[in-house]
C-alpha cells in the first residue's frame, strides 16, 4: 500500500446502475453485459450495465488514488468488470461476512471499509452510503474520508469524478 488516498469502488450502483435495467433502453453510454459470477452459475446470466468511459475516468484518478474494489464481487471484479472498463487488476476489500446486520442503521460495509483503510485517507463510492455511515466514519476513522453516495438508477456522473479529483487535491 502506498501513501496516496484510497478510492474504494463499489460496482452495483456506481458502475452498474442496476435500477436502470428496467427501462426500455439502456442509459446513454452504457452497454449491457451478461455475466456469471459466483452465485449466478445456473439460470439466466446476470445483466450488468457498464460504461467503458468510466474506466478511463478511474484510470485518470489513479495518479491521485490507489484504486480498490469495495464490492461484493470481491476479486471477481477483476475478471468480470475490470476488463470491460480497461482496468488492470485491482486490490479488493475481502469482506469477512457479506451483509451482516450492524444494529445501528449503518451500512454493513462501513466498518470493514474503515478497517481496510487503517487510518489512511479514503474516498468511497457506493449507492448505499447514508448519513449514519458518514457520522460513524467521522467518529471512528482518524484520517480524511469522502463518502459519496451514488444513485443506483443513474450511476457515476461527471460531477462525481470532478468531486473525487478535487477532494484528492
Amino acid at each position: 500500500m502506498g501513501t496516496e488516498p484510497l478510492l474504494l469502488i463499489d460496482i452495483d450502483g456506481p458502475l452498474n446502475p442496476y435500477m436502470a435495467l428496467s427501462r426500455r433502453r439502456d442509459p446513454q453510454g452504457y452497454r449491457r453485459h451478461r455475466m456469471r459470477p459466483t452465485g449466478w452459475e445456473t439460470g439466466q446470466a446476470l445483466p450488468v450495465l457498464l460504461n467503458a468511459a468510466h474506466g478511463a475516468e478511474l484510470l485518470a484518478l489513479s495518479d491521485r488514488y490507489e484504486l480498490v474494489w469495495a464490492t461484493t464481487w470481491k476479486n471477481e471484479a477483476n475478471e468480470w468488470v475490470g476488463p470491460h472498463l480497461g482496468l488492470p487488476p485491482l486490490p479488493f476489500v475481502d469482506w469477512p461476512v457479506v451483509g451482516e446486520g450492524t444494529g445501528d442503521w449503518t451500512f454493513w460495509k462501513t466498518r470493514h471499509v474503515v478497517a481496510y483503510a487503517a487510518g489512511r485517507a479514503f474516498a468511497w463510492i457506493d449507492d448505499e452510503i447514508g448519513e449514519q455511515d458518514r457520522a460513524w466514519v467521522a467518529a471512528h476513522h482518524p484520517g480524511p474520508a469522502l463518502l459519496r453516495q451514488i444513485d443506483p438508477a443513474v450511476g457515476l456522473e461527471r460531477a462525481d469524478f470532478d468531486a473525487l479529483a478535487a477532494w484528492a487535491t
